[in-house]
C-alpha cells in the first residue's frame, strides 16, 4: 500500500538526464501493436513465463518489451487500480534485473515491494497483469507463497538492505553449498528515508561481500522528499554521480550513478558490470515515477510539458516530461491527490491510483475523517503555535489534502517513512510544550512500538495519535489493522479512544488536544482510533442504527468550538457533523472521557459493541427487540484503555448475558478483559454473575479477504450474535 517519500526533479531536454516518460493513461490511445492481450503470443509479455525467455530475447527486443510492460500497468491501472506509478518507472530496471541476474538461484528483495509489479510478470505472473479475470491471483507486494522468486512478504519499507545482508550473510558462512548466487536489493520510491535503511547500509559495509544495492532514485514518492539527504543526492544527480558528500561513500560503500534509469540498454551495461562483484556496491539509478502517463493538464494552476501525444516509437520508449521543479514547498505538483488522474514526474496522486469505477464515488473513512480532523484543527493554529500535525509519509491516503498542507505551514510536518522518528519527534514536541498529533496507518504505527513505550508513555508525552484503518478490512497481510487494540491498549499510561461518531471523534480530537494546563486535559498520550466503514455507512443512512436512529443526548458542556469546514479543505461541511461539537468533558474531565454510554438501558442481554462494531449491536438488539421479544441493554464504550466498573456492576441485575462485539483480534484484545472482569469478581449469587460471551476476529493474517467475508468467519453478522445469545437461553 505506499512508499516513502522522495522528490526534485532535474529538468533537461534529452532522456540521458531526465529519467523521462512515455505513454498515456487512455486505453484507446494506446497503439494496437501492444495493447495488452491475454491469449496473443505475438506478444512479447505473452510469452514470457520465468525470467529465462527474457535472457532468450535478442537485445533489440528488450525495449518493446517494456512498452508492452508499460501499456500493461496503464490497462491494469485503469481496470484494477494499484501502485502503477511507481512501477511505470522501474519496467525497464525489472527487464534488466532479470536479464542479467539469475533469480531465484540471484535473490532480488525488493523494497518497497509495491515496486514488484514487473518483476511478478517477469516470473511466471503476466496472466494476472493481462487478463481480468485473474487479477485477484496476486498481491500488490512480493510474496514467497506465489514464487519462488520472491523472497520475502513485504509491505512496509527500508528492511530490503538488513535482509540482503541476512541472505549475503548466510551465503558467505556456507560457502558454494548455499545455493545462492548474487544478492541484490531494490530499494526506492522514498524508502531510503526509514531509519531503518541506514542501519543496514551501515552493517552492510561491514559485512563486505558480494551485495548489489539498487536504489531507486525517483524524486517523488507519496509527497515529496523531506529531509537532509535529498539534498545531496540532488547534487550526485546533477554532477551525474560524482559530487560530494556521497552518503554511500561516507558509509564506506561503492558507488556507481546510471543516470538513464529508463534505458534499458544502458541498465543492463551498469547491472552487468556489478554482476559477481565481491564487495558491497550501490548502483543509484535516476528514474521518473509515472513514467508512461501522459500528465495532461487536469488543472489550471498546473504546468506540464507532456499533453501533447506520446510517440510510442521513441528508441527507449520513454517520453520526456517537463513536470519537475516546481516551486512550493512541498516538491509536488498541485495535482492534490486526484487518485483518478496521475501523471508521470512529482506527481503525488501517482502513489496509488484508484481503478476508473472508483471514480466519483465518495471519500473512504480514512479520507472523509481525515478531511474531518485536519478542519477541526487548522482554525486553532493561528493562537496556538506549538500545534503540529506529523504525517510519516502518508498524508493524501488520510485526507490530509495538499491544499491544509499549504495553509498549515510549518504546523504541518511530513517525516518521510519514519514511525518510529515521527513518534519520538512528537514526545520532543509535547516535552517542550507543543502539541503534535501524529497521523498515519495503524499497521504502520506497528513500527513505532518501542517509541510508544519509552518516549511517549513511559515519558508521559502529550501525544495525540491519530489511528487510521484500524479493525478489520480487506487488506492485504500486511497491511490489516485488525491488532491495533491489543497493540496500544495495552500500554501503560496511554488512553484509547474508539469513538463512532464524528460527533465523538471531534470531541475527542479537541480533549486530546487541549492545550497544556486545561483543566480537563489528558496527562498523558491519547491514540484516538478513526473511525472506519461501518461507522461512516451508519452516519451516512441512520436506518442502520435502529436503537438511536444516530442521535445521542448531549452531553453538558463548559466549552465549545464551531466546526468550520472551507471547501477548499476537503467539502466536509458543518452540517457533517451537526454544528456545535463539545470540546471538553462534563464532570472529572479524563473520568468522563472514558465513562461508557448507556444508549439503550434493558433486560437480560447488554450488548457492549466497540467502536467499528457499534452498529452490529444496535441491529442484533433491535432484531432481539423484534424477533424474540428481549429488550436487550446497548452499550457504546467509546474507549477500550479501561473498564467501567460502575456499568459492569449495574448489569449484575437482570442480565444473564454480556455480550462484546469488536472488530479487531479477540486474543489478548479488549472483550476478553470484561470476561475476566467477571471471572474475577464472582459474587456468591450466582444468579448476578453473568455469562459473557466475546466475540472478535482469530489471531491471524488474512490477505484481501472482503471485510462481509470476514465478519461472517467470525461470527459478526446479526444472524449469528443473535443465534448465540439465544442459543445460551
Amino acid at each position: 500500500m505506499r512508499s516513502a517519500s522522495g522528490n526534485g526533479f532535474d529538468s533537461s531536454d534529452s532522456f540521458a538526464v531526465s529519467g523521462a516518460a512515455e505513454g498515456t493513461t487512455r486505453l484507446h490511445d494506446i497503439p494496437p501493436s501492444i495493447t495488452p492481450s491475454h491469449g496473443d503470443d505475438s506478444h512479447l509479455l505473452s510469452r514470457i513465463a520465468s525470467p529465462a525467455d527474457v535472457k532468450a530475447l535478442a537485445p533489440n527486443e528488450l525495449a518493446e518489451l517494456c512498452r508492452e510492460i508499460r501499456a500493461t500497468l496503464l490497462a491494469y491501472g485503469h481496470q484494477h487500480g494499484g501502485h502503477i506509478g511507481s512501477n511505470l518507472g522501474m519496467v525497464e530496471a525489472t527487464v534488466a534485473l532479470h536479464r542479467v541476474f539469475d533469480s531465484p538461484r540471484d535473490r532480488i528483495v525488493f523494497d518497497v515491494s509495491h515496486q514488484s509489479y514487473v518483476h511478478k510478470m517477469l516470473t511466471g505472473r503476466a496472466a494476472a497483469y493481462l487478463d481480468p479475470d485473474r487479477f485477484s491471483e496476486v498481491t500488490g507486494f512480493t510474496n514467497p507463497d506465489e514464487s519462488k522468486h520472491d523472497q520475502f512478504v513485504l509491505g512496509h519499507t527500508g528492511t530490503s538492505i538488513s535482509l540482503a545482508c541476512g541472505l549475503a550473510k548466510t551465503r558467505d558462512m556456507e560457502g558454494p553449498n548455499s545455493g545462492i548466487g548474487n544478492v541484490i536489493a531494490v530499494i526506492g520510491d522514498g524508502s531510503l528515508s526509514s531509519g531503518v535503511a541506514f542501519e543496514g547500509l551501515n552493517n552492510a559495509a561491514e559485512q563486505g561481500g558480494n551485495l548489489i544495492i539498487v536504489f531507486n532514485d525517483n524524486e517523488m514518492s507519496i509527497a515529496g522528499d523531506f529531509g537532509g539527504m535529498y539534498g545531496p543526492l540532488a547534487r550526485l544527480r546533477a554532477s551525474g554521480g560524482t559530487a560530494q558528500p556521497n552518503l554511500f561513500n561516507a558509509f564506506g560503500l561503492d558507488y556507481r550513478y546510471v543516470e538513464a534509469g529508463n534505458d534499458v540498454s544502458a541498465l543492463v551495461a551498469a547491472f552487468e558490470e556489478v554482476r559477481d562483484i565481491d564487495h558491497p556496491v550501490v548502483v543509484h539509478i535516476h528514474t521518473l515515477k509515472g513514467a508512461g502517463y501522459d500528465g495532461e493538464e487536469t488543472h489550471a494552476d498546473r504546468q506540464t510539458a507532456s499533453a501533447s501525444p506520446v510517440s510510442f516509437d521513441s528508441p527507449t520508449g520513454v517520453h520526456p516530461t517537463d513536470n519537475v521543479n516546481h516551486s512550493e514547498p512541498w516538491h509536488s505538483d498541485h495535482c492534490n491527490l486526484s487518485d483518478h488522474e496521475p501523471h508521470e514526474g512529482q506527481c503525488e496522486a501517482s502513489h496509488w491510483q484508484n481503478p476508473d469505477a472508483a471514480i466519483g464515488k465518495p471519500d473512504d473513512p480514512r479520507k472523509h475523517y481525515g478531511k474531518m480532523a485536519m478542519a477541526a484543527l487548522e482554525p486553532r493554529f493561528a493562537a496556538e503555535p506549538g500545534l503540529v500535525v506529523i504525517s510519516p509519509a502518508t498524508p493524501g491516503s488520510n485526507g490530509i489534502t495538499h491544499e491544509f498542507r499549504e495553509r498549515a505551514g510549518a504546523h504541518y510536518v511530513d517525516t518521510g517513512i519514519t514511525e518510529s522518528h515521527a513518534v519520538a519527534y512528537a514526545a520532543g514536541i509535547a516535552r517542550a510544550g507543543g502539541t503534535p498529533v501524529v497521523a498515519t496507518t495503524a499497521s504502520f504505527f506497528q513500527r513505532a512500538y518501542d517509541q510508544f513505550f519509552q518516549e511517549m508513555s513511559l515519558n508521559r508525552s502529550r501525544v495525540t495519535v491519530l489511528d487510521f484503518l484500524g479493525g478489520l478490512s480487506g487488506s492485504d497481510n500486511t497491511h490489516s489493522g485488525a491488532y491495533d487494540v491489543t497493540m496500544f491498549s495495552n500500554i501503560p499510561g496511554a488512553t484509547m479512544l474508539v469513538p463512532t461518531s464524528a460527533r465523538d471523534y471531534l470531541a475527542d480530537l479537541a480533549w486530546a488536544t487541549a492545550p497544556a494546563g486545561s483543566a480537563d486535559a489528558p496527562a498523558g498520550p491519547v491514540v484516538i482510533r478513526v473511525p472506519g466503514e461501518a461507522i461512516l455507512t451508519a452516519e451516512r443512512d441512520a436506518t442502520l442504527l435502529p436503537v438511536t436512529g444516530g442521535q445521542i443526548a448531549d452531553r453538558p458542556q463548559s466549552t465549545s468550538l464551531p466546526v468550520s469546514v472551507s471547501s477548499a479543505s476537503g467539502g466536509i461541511s458543518a452540517a457533517t457533523v451537526r454544528g456545535t461539537v463539545s470540546v471538553t468533558a462534563q464532570r472529572a474531565g479524563v473520568r468522563h472521557m472514558l465513562d461508557w454510554r448507556v444508549n439503550q438501558t434493558g433486560s437480560q442481554v447488554a450488548i457492549i459493541g466497540l467502536g467499528n462494531a457499534y452498529p452490529l449491536a444496535e441491529q442484533t438488539a433491535a432484531a432481539l427487540s423484534d424477533d424474540y421479544g428481549i429488550t436487550a441493554t446497548v452499550i457504546d464504550p467509546r474507549q477500550c484503555t479501561s473498564l467501567d466498573s460502575d456499568v459492569l456492576e449495574s448489569l449484575r441485575d437482570g442480565h444473564q448475558q454480556v455480550i462484546t462485539l469488536e472488530d479487531g483480534q479477540l486474543e489478548g484484545g479488549w472483550g476478553e478483559k470484561v470476561t475476566a472482569y467477571y471471572a474475577n469478581h464472582h459474587v456468591s449469587d450466582g444468579s448476578r454473575n453473568p455469562r459473557v460471551l466475546n466475540f472478535g476476529a482469530a489471531k491471524e493474517f488474512t490477505d484481501r479477504v472482503s471485510l462481509g467475508e470476514l465478519n461472517e468467519r467470525y461470527g459478526l453478522t446479526v444472524e449469528q450474535v443473535t443465534e448465540a445469545i439465544t442459543r445460551c437461553f
